[in-house]
């Protein structure tokens, strides 16, 4: 079974017309080294956004600095352990030299796959601090910068999932997490008067390692094939039967943070082939 990072080029990013997206802003994205984050990165500097992409791999991240150059993009890298506040900290207050942060795009994940009764509790502390505790405090020192800015405006972006609206077995702190995105985006909202927006973003399966990387666990889990973890249960609900790519993705951030997404505020785009509501 082959499930390849499809190459992201030139024509699939979404460029859009907005004021804002200008080389004096500056967009964060965790979880650059590589997936969804690292398509995120590529397109926010394709926008000309200046870009500042967070890794604990360096080796991944430099390369996704050389891939969004190649677009004509200014990305700059931070090796980030966004389980260490210090780390943390030190991203964005790097960041906000290079311009104004106006953008956040919280995205990096990890899985576990196990059942609630076997869950190691290291891996849940672990998936916590990463994909829940790490982006609300990204958020609680970006949202100063937003405000301090010319217009007092700025978007986050959250990465939820489909998993951030139902929940399947042996996930349970992937569904905890993803859930907890979403309302992380609606409680920023909720305090934004409307000029700092959140949103979140909800997907189903994405060709990235981390969906590669939990077909074989699955697949012992369930008793079942690679073949049929990929056609039963990632893609089994999915009207639509092939993988989204992680392009189309950042595509989605970058519309939540333009000026055609002003109405969205709190609310999820939920793009997951109709895994959800045609259920």
């Amino acid at each position: 079974m082959d499930i390849t990072e499809p190459k992201i080029t030139r024509e699939e990013v979404l460029v859009l017309q907005d004021p804002d997206f200008n080389s004096r802003n500056v967009c964060i994205v965790t979880g650059a080294g590589g997936g969804i984050g690292r398509a995120t990165a590529i397109a926010a500097a394709a926008n000309n956004i200046t870009t500042v992409g967070l890794d604990v791999n360096e080796k991944e991240g430099d390369k996704t600095r050389e891939m969004a150059k190649e677009m004509g993009g200014r990305m700059f890298f931070i090796r980030t352990d966004l389980c260490k506040d210090e780390d943390i900290e030190h991203a964005v207050s790097e960041a906000a030299k290079l311009g104004t942060i106006k953008y956040l795009a919280n995205i990096a994940g990890i899985q576990h796959i196990d059942a609630v009764e076997n869950f190691p509790m290291e891996k849940y502390d672990l998936m916590q601090r990463i994909m829940l505790r790490a982006p609300f405090y990204l958020s609680k020192l970006t949202i100063p910068h937003m405000k301090k800015s010319k217009t007092g405006t700025g978007v986050i972006g959250n990465m939820s999932s489909i998993h951030g609206h139902i929940c399947t077995m042996n996930k349970p702190v992937y569904n905890i997490t993803k859930f907890g995105l979403r309302a992380l985006s609606q409680s920023i909202s909720a305090e934004g008067e409307g000029k700092i927006r959140s949103f979140s973003v909800s997907t189903g399966f994405v060709k990235t390692g981390l969906a590669l990387n939990q077909i074989p666990a699955q697949a012992q889990q369930r008793g079942i094939s690679p073949e049929a973890v990929v056609r039963d249960v990632m893609m089994g609900k999915s009207r639509v039967k092939e993988m989204m790519a992680p392009i189309e993705v950042g595509n989605l951030f970058l519309f939540g943070f333009s000026r055609f997404a002003s109405y969205l505020v709190g609310g999820d785009l939920l793009m997951d082939g109709g895994m959800v509501l045609t259920y």
